[in-house]
């Protein structure tokens, strides 16, 4: 029962923009860039959508790990949890600084990914971390693709993305060395197609 209103309080926090970071943002030290309103406007939506991308990664990893049967799995989606909230708070300071809001559909997101990972998790272990590796490849190609869209000049969000990215990186690797399967293309090209639909609703919403 403790266990289910833990997580549950995390749900609530995640979704009510309540994040504590446990290390500072990258962007502490940057200076703020001039930015012309266009310019503000798109970095905001692009550091909406990766909150979004970390409101689902605490979904994801909270489902996967309720279910996970081995202690390593579950101890490993736990940490990666615990480091994607630092990104939570990063991402959501960096939305406010630039003038922007949270996506309006934070509670759909979380409750999809939710389910997600409760379904990948049920797998079992080799399955569940497959998951998490090809999830977090995706991610650090979508966070890649942020550092080339956004503003040269604007240091401040690109650090805060480039930690991000870092961190995504380190989890994969981690999550190839406990064991993790290769997931078929199909499954590969459906979280692609899912993650799509999610960026471009969320970059506007």
């Amino acid at each position: 029962m403790d266990r289910l209103i833990h997580e549950f309080d995390r749900a609530l926090r995640a979704i009510a923009g309540v994040a504590n970071a446990a290390r500072p943002s990258p962007g502490e030290g940057r200076a703020e860039a001039e930015l012309d309103e266009r310019e503000r406007a798109h970095a905001a939506a692009l550091m909406r959508v990766n909150h979004v991308g970390e409101i689902c990664a605490q979904a994801l990893y909270q489902g996967q790990a309720l279910v996970a049967r081995e202690a390593r799995s579950r101890a490993a989606l736990e940490q990666a949890a615990r480091e994607e909230e630092d990104h939570l708070a990063w991402s959501l300071g960096r939305i406010r600084e630039l003038g922007g809001r949270p996506s309006l559909l934070n509670p759909l997101w979380y409750a999809g990914s939710l389910a997600i990972g409760a379904v990948a998790g049920a797998l079992g272990d080799r399955w569940n971390l497959a998951f998490l590796a090809e999830t977090e490849h995706q991610v650090e190609e979508h966070l890649a693709g942020h550092l080339d869209a956004l503003p040269a000049q604007d240091e401040r969000t690109r650090a805060v993305v480039e930690g991000m990215r870092r961190d995504e990186a380190k989890h994969r690797a981690t999550a190839l060395r406990l064991g993790a399967a290769e997931l078929p293309a199909p499954a590969k090209a459906a979280m692609r197609l899912a993650a799509k639909v999610m960026t471009s609703v969320a970059y506007r919403v």
